[in-house]
């Protein structure tokens, strides 16, 4: 019987200094695994940053040329007739916007959500305005009806599209 005792001596100090050890080395890797995470973070947000960057650059860009002030300095000519004017200024912004599709990888769902609704108020604001025209009509009429229809709106789609993504853009940073 006296050997369990001296067993018993031996092998509870063995298991209290394993048992702190296991803790130890546990807690250890863990703070490494943790360290060598945020280190991956933040070697990620260094390449990842300039690109969601570039991409908002992007996206503004594409809202700026298809404000209708910017479009219609583009695309108009003085021949031209309001169904050509028309049909050329909805296909010049479905046709930036396809350009520019791949951007909303780099940003949020929100803000894409918002550039699609910008894109398709610039569509019916033109939609609309070359529907109250005659058939005939030269496309300065449509021009300046645009641009009227423009000036009656609080806020233009793309501007307050604009004005959402540098809200975000500052939150980022």
């Amino acid at each position: 019987m006296e050997s369990i005792p001296d067993i018993l001596k031996y092998t509870i100090p063995a298991l209290i200094v394993l048992a702190t050890a296991w803790v130890i080395l546990n807690k250890l890797i863990n703070n490494e695994q943790d360290r060598r995470r945020q280190d991956l973070m933040l070697a990620n947000s260094k390449i990842v940053t300039p690109i969601k960057l570039q991409a908002y650059e992007r996206i503004v860009l594409f809202l700026e040329r298809i404000s209708l002030e910017s479009l219609i300095v583009r695309v108009s000519s003085p021949d031209m007739k309001a169904s050509q004017l028309h049909t050329a200024l909805v296909t010049t912004i479905r046709s930036e916007f396809e350009h520019n599709l791949s951007q909303q990888i780099y940003m949020s769902p929100q803000a894409w959500e918002v550039v699609r609704n910008a894109r398709s108020g610039m569509i019916k604001i033109i939609n609309s305005e070359a529907e109250k025209l005659p058939i005939n009509s030269p496309g300065m009429a449509l021009s300046k009806q645009l641009l009227e229809a423009v000036m009656e709106l609080d806020k233009e789609p793309t501007r307050a599209a604009i004005d959402y993504l540098k809200g975000e853009i500052s939150r980022m940073m």
